[in-house]
């Protein structure tokens, strides 16, 4: 039975220090990468054919991480190029030890526009206890400078995640996905169809796979856990 594979990216260095990261490209920090390690364990069991990611590093250095215990060597898979053909060619090509790694923007983390960068209590000094909180757990709120809703996520990120990802895994294919809190949460409102209300207090362990199977026309769980009590970090 082919699974899919989702694991939210390892601590990152503005976890530590408590700030909207978003489209940010902040590493992950000590910690972060222990916590990819360890994570890189529960992963054995899997034979994945391909591997998904998003533009950051701090998903990309957990990817790596992922596939590196399993002495597989991930080939990013570069956009076709006319200029660059012939070395797109021989840049994307990959043997049997070797796994195709595909990056996209559709998978990066929610877009925090005005508030990245900031501290979370800045943010409610600034803005108001109120209005950060209303961004933060609300499904529709956008915040300042051209932010991202949980729902502007979820419409950016759902098309590619049922088109290029799911397809492979109906298909026969297991399939690692190293993403983000926010984009996977939208992953997972699809898959087991959680309500507006509820997805944004979804809290998703960092670096702890949830897989999933499709049986009988349905995407089921089955491994890994999250809770509906995502603290106010």
């Amino acid at each position: 039975m082919a699974s899919l594979v989702l694991v939210r990216h390892g601590e990152s260095r503005w976890n530590l220090s408590n700030r909207f990261t978003g489209w940010i490209d902040v590493p992950l920090s000590e910690n972060g990468i222990r916590e990819a390690r360890a994570c890189a364990k529960h992963c054995d069991a899997y034979d994945f054919s391909a591997a998904y990611t998003s533009k950051l590093e701090r998903a990309h250095l957990t990817l790596f991480i992922l596939l590196a215990n399993q002495n597989r060597t991930g080939i990013v898979q570069h956009e076709h190029d006319a200029k660059y053909y012939r070395w797109t060619k021989h840049s994307n090509g990959y043997g049997t030890k070797e796994i195709p790694v595909f990056e996209s923007t559709s998978l990066n983390e929610r877009y925090y526009g005005a508030l990245q960068g900031l501290d979370k209590q800045q943010a409610v000094e600034r803005y108001g206890a109120a209005k950060v909180l209303a961004w933060r757990r609300g499904y529709h709120a956008r915040p300042p400078g051209g932010g991202e809703s949980l729902e502007d996520t979820l419409n950016r990120a759902q098309p590619f995640l049922v088109k290029q990802i799911l397809t492979r895994v109906r298909k026969g294919e297991d399939v690692l996905v190293v993403g983000h809190g926010n984009t996977l949460r939208t992953a997972i409102k699809y898959l087991e169809g959680i309500s507006d209300d509820d997805i944004a207090f979804l809290d998703l362990p960092k670096a702890h796979p949830l897989v999933y199977s499709f049986v009988r026309g349905k995407w089921q769980r089955t491994s890994g856990e999250f809770t509906f009590n995502r603290p106010l970090r």
